[in-house]
C-alpha cells in the first residue's frame, strides 16, 4: 500500500467541495478520497 499524503492545499479545496451544494457525486467522492488520505493533524490544548 502506498504510503502518500494529501497535501494541505488540496484538503481545503477538497473540504470546500465537500461543503458545497453545487457540487456532484463524483466530486464529491473524490474529494472524500483525499481527504480520507490525509494526515491527521494534532492541535494543542489551550
Amino acid at each position: 500500500m502506498a504510503k502518500k499524503k494529501t497535501s494541505l492545499r488540496v484538503a481545503k479545496v477538497a473540504s470546500r467541495q465537500l461543503r458545497s451544494k453545487k457540487t456532484g457525486t463524483p466530486a464529491k467522492i473524490t474529494a472524500a478520497s483525499a481527504l480520507s488520505q490525509r494526515e491527521k493533524v494534532k492541535r494543542r490544548k489551550r
